[in-house]
């Protein structure tokens, strides 16, 4: 099965051996490509004692920007959304880390179940209000560092014409909203799309255009094992 990834370059690259394991050809469009600020991520640890949180690895991937300025960080508590996002953040070195399964929400109240006395939620932007929204239903504070923002990334017409000369793919991959959108609005695409419309969750579904929802498929769980098993 001829599958398209939209994520951001590091993770397609991931994403695309997975499946390759699985026995599908990967085709890579990044849409999005990430922006990091480091300074304002060590900015925020400096000022801040307690746990952290992060709904991304690609906050993970800031971190590992900082070095040596990271290692008095390492023991603090760390909630991660996926498991994905905390093993990288094991690799990095943090010692004690919790993981949802699930959205935003769900790693809200798996931090409201801890009760941290302080919390620094390392962010990016745009992002899904979902975390926060529960966060404060909850009546747990924090305060938020945006730590990288993710930059539309306009793919070559080449590239497109390469990826859609046999075709539209069997399957394309959809892990966010933003990206959703902005693969819906690239003018060089093919009108015609008979491809099944994977989605991580039903909030990046909603960005998918109302005459293709019937090709629409949710991941049961929002996590890429999950997404990948529709295939």
């Amino acid at each position: 099965m001829r599958v398209l990834v939209t994520r951001p370059a590091h993770s397609a690259t991931r994403t695309a051996q997975r499946l390759r394991d699985m026995g599908h050809e990967p085709l890579l469009l990044p849409l999005r490509q990430p922006l990091h600020d480091s300074n304002a991520a060590a900015d925020a640890l400096a000022i801040t004692s307690g746990a952290i949180a992060v709904t991304s690895a690609e906050a993970i991937r800031v971190l590992s920007a900082l070095g040596e300025q990271l290692h008095p960080h390492l023991a603090r508590p760390l909630f991660a959304v996926g498991e994905t996002t905390a093993e990288e953040a094991r690799n990095l070195g943090f010692r004690s880390i919790a993981s949802s399964q699930g959205n935003g929400r769900d790693l809200a109240d798996l931090v409201a179940a801890e009760k941290p006395v302080t919390l620094l939620y390392l962010a990016g932007t745009p992002r899904a209000e979902n975390f926060e929204g529960r966060l404060r239903e909850l009546g747990i504070r924090f305060s938020v560092a945006e730590c990288y923002r993710m930059q539309p990334a306009v793919p070559d017409p080449a590239e497109i014409d390469a990826i859609f000369a046999n075709g539209y793919p069997d399957a394309i991959l959809f892990y966010s909203r933003q990206t959703a959108e902005d693969f819906f609005q690239v003018p060089a695409l093919p009108e015609h799309c008979a491809a099944r419309l994977l989605c991580l969750s039903e909030a990046v579904a909603q960005a998918i255009p109302a005459a293709l929802k019937k090709s629409v498929e949710i991941s049961p769980m929002a996590d890429e094992k999950s997404l990948l098993s529709l295939l």
